[in-house]
């Protein structure tokens, strides 16, 4: 089956404003290729990198990054090992973009291991973009992945503890989502998103790391932007899309992610009681993140070196 173009890029070809392709502020990056990565996952960078440098495209060097977090029992936000939601179950939720537009998600996803690698499967081989629950389980079985039981001993023992008095968590008490944007040496720009969502959920929950335009979103002739942090708050500004569109208009990337922001603060009264984190990346190869609260840490791979960069909250 072919891919299923999520936007038509013929609207905006139409009016993609002169700073960026005409008497251009934004050039065409000559330092590919780039990669920026929320939270200190050094080693996924490095996967992503390494097939990039090899002359790799973005979207195969996201996965692969991605995949290796997942594959990590000893993380317990993302992948097997995630910590469960109410009644002990894992979940999982991903998402994946690449430079054509098209895009594949999948929700609620149980006893997978990489819902990164399933994701990309429902943009490769379905004319959909979503598939949550049985219906995408039944589907990564179809695809060749296999059934396994992702709540570890360690996990399982952090669930129990809550049991005993069912604290509320929020999610700045886990961070737990990696979200990955590149940019290959053909300048063309993919992201993915991929985490095991709100500690001890309500049991069908899910966030916006698997929405599209909420916790991720690719425009090859812009750039991108991915979230994380309360996905709920995110989703209610389509929060990535967001941060992209402010980029068309001349933002900065950082300026963009504060300017998103900016609306959630705003919302709120001023003081928001959550974190949200935003990363992204302009068609140039220039970087930005920004926060709500606290501090956000951040991985940057450029010129063949990755740094660890933190980002403090607009507000405190």
């Amino acid at each position: 089956m072919k891919r299923r173009d999520f936007f038509k890029r013929s609207i905006f070809g139409l009016s993609i404003p002169s700073f960026i392709f005409g008497n251009s502020k934004v050039s065409r990056n000559k330092n590919k290729p780039v990669i920026i990565t929320t939270w200190n996952y050094p080693k996924a960078n490095e996967i992503a990198l390494g097939l990039l440098d090899n002359h790799g495209n973005a979207i195969d060097a996201v996965e692969a990054g991605c995949r290796i977090v997942e594959a990590d029992e000893e993380n317990i936000y993302v992948g097997i090992g995630s910590l469960p939601d109410e009644n002990g179950k894992v979940t999982l939720d991903s998402s994946v973009m690449d430079s054509r537009g098209n895009c594949g998600s999948v929700a609620f996803l149980q006893n997978i291991i990489h819902p990164v690698s399933v994701a990309r499967k429902v943009m490769d081989d379905t004319k959909h973009v979503m598939l949550v629950g049985d219906g995408a389980k039944k589907f990564a079985l179809s695809k060749g992945f296999k059934h396994k039981n992702l709540l570890t001993k360690k996990s399982s023992k952090a669930w129990r503890e809550w049991l005993k008095n069912k604290r509320n968590m929020s999610p700045h008490d886990t961070h737990d989502t990696i979200s990955m944007l590149a940019q290959d040496h053909n300048g063309d720009l993919a992201g993915a998103c991929t985490t095991g969502g709100w500690a001890y959920k309500m049991h069908g929950r899910v966030g916006d790391s698997p929405i599209i335009g909420a916790g991720l979103y690719v425009d090859n002739e812009i750039g991108s932007a991915a979230a994380t942090g309360l996905g709920e708050e995110v989703i209610k500004i389509s929060g990535s899309f967001l941060v992209v569109e402010l980029m068309r208009q001349g933002y900065s990337p950082t300026e963009a992610c504060e300017k998103a922001l900016s609306r959630v603060i705003k919302g709120h009264n001023g003081n928001p009681d959550f974190q949200i984190g935003f990363i992204a990346m302009r068609k140039d190869g220039e970087v930005g993140s920004a926060c709500l609260k606290w501090s956000f840490d951040y991985l940057v791979s450029k010129n063949m070196n990755t740094k660890l960069y933190k980002v403090k909250g607009l507000i405190n």
